[in-house]
């Protein structure tokens, strides 16, 4: 058959053209693997997260407490979010459920299993020597103080005496200009991280006025609000004008109390202002954060098995929460105390209830 010659050149043009295109993509490709940094760094693309799946026990308080455990399964929903991966909340009723509900994780092969709380401390260390190949964290109990010395745990522990400091300074200071005569707190049982925000809201309220009475109650629940609200009642009947609450969903009875009686209240874990106008401010401990920072460490392979995570003001894990119209006048020397913490100017606040 007979060609035309423009057609034969048009073919080669087309071949050729070709050619250097392909040329040209492979040029590209090694400049990038084997060329400068900047040109290998602003083409290379970020390793996809790991996949991992994240459980969560809560204590008994639950999900409604408004606080603790809320605040624990928001740091997993955030993680959820933000790096994707697989997170389940499993609600105890009953410290019964604490074994089981941890086994029930750790035996779907969850990556991390998170216990909220030192009630848990004891079922944590024991389901975590069934299934050593499985990541726990534990919130408010030492990993390292465990007898077993588990490797495969890790304690999530916070100065709560720090905040307890902040928000008992501010209720010192109130009461020295309104001629108050004591101030109260109620925590839910006898256990360091309640006796830490409590020993440390004491202390912090003397020295802002030495003269202050305080007084402390435990209602052994940290569910029931009205057992909390009972307390609360009676030390105000004993001259209290500052309630500090520390016992979880029971507390919010110690908040009611304020409001009825017109009186200052002082939230515990998050940010209770939304609340109402009594709630004076909150004693913060971000536990979403430290949940988050955990899960986090777990995906990236820094997961810190047999030791403990401290979070503290410096850490910016402690803080106070937002302030009523009471307390906005104290907003200055409050957030003097808080610097002073943070860089050491004060230390040693007690974290025992004597």
């Amino acid at each position: 058959m007979h060609r035309s010659p423009y057609r034969a050149i048009l073919i080669a043009l087309i071949l050729a053209i070709g050619s250097f295109a392909v040329a040209a993509c492979g040029s590209d490709d090694d400049e990038g693997s084997g060329g400068s940094a900047s040109s290998s760094t602003s083409t290379a693309a970020k390793p996809a997260a790991k996949k991992i799946k994240v459980g969560l026990v809560t204590d008994i308080g639950g999900l409604n407490d408004r606080s603790f455990n809320a605040l624990a399964n928001k740091g997993t929903q955030d993680a959820v979010k933000q790096l994707g991966v697989t997170g389940r909340v499993l609600i105890s009723k009953s410290n019964a459920d604490y074994v089981p509900n941890l086994s029930t994780l750790a035996q779907q092969k969850y990556d991390l299993v998170i216990a909220v709380g030192f009630l848990m401390g004891d079922a944590t260390e024991k389901v975590a020597g069934k299934f050593p190949n499985v990541k726990f964290a534990i919130i408010d109990s030492s990993a390292a103080g465990m007898k077993s010395k588990p490797k495969n745990v890790e304690g999530l522990l916070f100065s709560e005496q720090e905040a307890g400091y902040l928000v008992g300074y501010l209720s010192g200071l109130y009461a020295k200009d309104n001629n108050i005569t004591a101030v109260g707190s109620v925590g839910g049982q006898k256990i360091p991280p309640v006796d830490h925000y409590i020993a440390g809201f004491q202390a912090g309220a003397k020295k802002a006025d030495p003269s202050i009475k305080t007084l402390n109650s435990y209602s052994q629940d940290f569910v029931d609000q009205a057992k909390c609200k009972e307390i609360a009642l009676d030390q105000i009947s004993k001259g209290s004008k500052v309630e500090f609450q520390v016992a979880g969903q029971c507390g919010l009875g110690v908040l009611d109390a304020a409001k009825e009686k017109s009186i200052q209240g002082i939230g515990v874990d998050a940010d209770q202002g939304y609340l109402g106008p009594q709630v004076f401010t909150s004693a913060l401990k971000k536990v979403d954060v430290a949940v988050l920072n955990a899960i986090k460490g777990a995906q990236e392979d820094k997961f810190t098995g047999g030791q403990d995570v401290i979070n503290s003001v410096k850490s910016g894990g402690i803080g106070y929460g937002k302030l009523n119209t009471a307390a906005t006048k104290y907003a200055d020397q409050v957030k003097k105390v808080q610097d002073d913490i943070a860089s050491g100017a004060i230390a040693d606040i007690p974290d025992t209830v004597k």
